[in-house]
């Protein structure tokens, strides 16, 4: 049975400058010591790149994971990363209780954002920005009463305490 979702991946050409801004911007900690591969027919059929070597370090915040990868082999397609209106996996949403608070942290961290101030739509308060590779970060605070709120999937999944 499916029980969450586990980690998100991204691929980056500096891997210890996003490990440093996820770790400063959201609390991310290393769940292990970094590894590697290249010349690995083994790993190249798992993920399905022939040739391929690559770093990689899988960070962790509170329920969820962060897989970070830095490519040597092969180059990656050039484009800059997806926007939220292109197909594909194209961003990812932290929940936070105090957004104001948040939104000036991460811009002190180095985010990027769309709006001067995060927007109010009734319900859920939000504003998109992007980490230092373009990747799009959506920052959001919900009511307790919302049908997304987090404290209700707990209390769907697991009865009212």
């Amino acid at each position: 049975m499916i029980r969450g979702i586990h980690h998100m991946a991204l691929h980056t050409p500096n891997l210890d400058r996003m490990a440093d801004f996820y770790a400063r911007a959201f609390g991310f900690t290393p769940a292990c010591k970094p590894y590697g591969w290249a010349d690995s027919p083994f790993v190249d059929s798992i993920i399905g790149v022939p040739g391929s070597a690559a770093r990689t370090i899988m960070l962790r915040a509170g329920n969820v994971y962060l897989e970070l990868f830095e490519y040597s082999a092969p180059p990656p397609r050039g484009g800059a990363p997806l926007r939220p209106n292109d197909h594909g996996y194209t961003h990812f949403a932290v929940d936070t209780d105090d957004i104001e608070a948040d939104y000036a942290r991460l811009r002190a961290a180095g985010m990027i954002f769309t709006r001067d101030v995060p927007d109010d739509m009734g319900g859920i308060r939000a504003v998109y920005g992007k980490d230092p590779d373009g990747n799009v970060i959506e920052l959001q605070q919900l009511t307790p009463d919302h049908e997304f709120a987090l404290s209700r999937s707990a209390e769907r999944q697991y009865g009212s305490k």
